[in-house]
């Protein structure tokens, strides 16, 4: 037999023993109607509630892959992927297990009411110490949006060691400018992460540790130190709007308790010291307000600082804001005061000292942040001028102080009078 035909003789086994092979495969394998039958029920069974998966197949060039479409929860405001394709670990396919070098997200809407039907099971931070279901995890377009309807698209991507910890994560604001993203990065194999926010032409850098209990329950602590964070740029960025703008540092404390993931962003809660300089307060005049009795108050505040504390808790019902010793000061007024907000409703009482001698004026912000009302009791601004009359010289502070006890208009309890 001549040279070539044995060459030709070769070549033509191995492309039959190749196609064997695939056929092989190919019969073994589900149809992709059966494969998004299998995905429907798998989701349903981990989610606790019904989904639809629109088209589900495999893919073998240029690598193995699967490409997952058109994914939705039935839900009154449904959660939905437009693409996500996976790219299972080959060796470990054929052992039987399920690893997945890469997942890639194209496209999602994520409601943030509708996180709260699923079934608390699939926010775990469990499984074998030694496995890695998923080494990589890219997402693009993701688009979330918050309980009163605020859509916020991210950008990011994570690396996962054993156990779901991320090795290297970064999550940004795509096409925000001055940029805004949050880096985490694990030190060695301790469940604690360096963080570094860049937002609002600032920083917010620190460092936040998980703890587990015996029981499986997650403590999640951190303490991050904001630098030069313009305010109404950082609020603008996640397509909210401020009452405050200018620059403002601080210390942040932040601590979460829960058994899943899900309950630790439920439970967070952060407590910051913060400290700004020459700032204003928006759409709002202070001045004016006191003047006018509370009737107008619309234009701006000039304020040469501002100080106080600010604590907000994650709850099942959202985000409340507590401000408590806030201090600011321009060249026409002091205030002090506190303020408490949830629901988009604020409540909050300031004791404003005027430069041309009416001292501790109780001044009353509630309502929704849409329909606001101002409000200064007449009788308190003549309590405020005795105030100032009976202790002539002894400087706003205390006048203020008098002013406030006339009011009594705000309480950690917004039930109380």
């Amino acid at each position: 037999m001549r040279r070539n035909q044995k060459w030709m003789l070769g070549a033509g086994l191995l492309m039959a023993l190749l196609g064997v092979a695939w056929l092989a495969l190919v019969m073994l394998l589900p149809t992709n109607e059966e494969l998004a039958a299998r995905a429907s029920t798998e989701l349903q069974s981990r989610l606790g509630v019904q989904v639809v998966v629109g088209e589900l197949h495999w893919r073998f060039f240029p690598v193995l892959s699967v490409v997952v479409r058109d994914v939705a929860t039935v839900q009154p405001q449904p959660i939905t992927l437009k693409k996500l394709t996976v790219y299972p670990n080959l060796p470990a396919l054929m052992d039987g297990r399920v690893r997945l070098e890469r997942a890639e997200l194209d496209g999602a809407v994520v409601p943030q009411l509708s996180l709260r039907a699923l079934d608390q099971s699939a926010g775990k931070l469990n499984g074998n110490p030694d496995s890695t279901p998923l080494d990589r995890f890219v997402f693009r377009d993701l688009t979330w949006i918050s309980r009163h309807g605020v859509a916020v698209v991210y950008d990011g991507e994570i690396d996962f060691d054993p156990q779901w910890r991320p090795r290297q994560a970064q999550l940004r604001r795509p096409g925000v400018q001055p940029a805004t993203d949050l880096t985490l990065t694990r030190q060695g194999q301790e469940d604690r992460w360096t963080t570094a926010v860049r937002v609002g032409g600032g920083t917010a850098d620190g460092e936040i540790e998980l703890k587990t209990s015996e029981s499986g329950r997650l403590h999640l602590q951190g303490k991050l130190k904001s630098q030069r964070i313009e305010v109404a740029t950082a609020l603008a960025a996640f397509n909210r709007r401020s009452v405050l703008s200018g620059e403002i540092s601080g210390d942040t404390a932040l601590v979460a308790d829960g058994d899943t993931v899900g309950a630790l962003g439920q439970s967070l809660q952060t407590k910051t010291i913060f400290t700004m300089g020459r700032s204003s307060l928006l759409r709002f005049d202070m001045d004016k307000a006191v003047r006018s009795l509370g009737k107008d108050h619309v234009g701006r505040t000039a304020l040469d600082s501002v100080t106080g504390q600010m604590v907000t808790q994650n709850t099942p019902q959202g985000m409340v804001v507590t401000c408590t010793g806030v201090k600011a000061t321009s060249g026409a007024l002091t205030a002090s005061g506190q303020a408490r907000i949830a629901n988009q409703r604020i409540e909050a009482e300031f004791a404003v000292d005027l430069v041309d001698g009416v001292v501790g004026v109780p001044l009353k912000v509630s309502g929704p942040f849409e329909d606001v009302k101002v409000s200064v009791p007449a009788g308190a601004v003549a309590g405020a001028v005795i105030g100032t009359a009976v202790l002539p010289g002894i400087g706003t502070a205390i006048g203020a102080r008098l002013g406030a006890t006339l009011g009594k208009i705000f309480s950690p309890d917004p039930d109380r009078k």
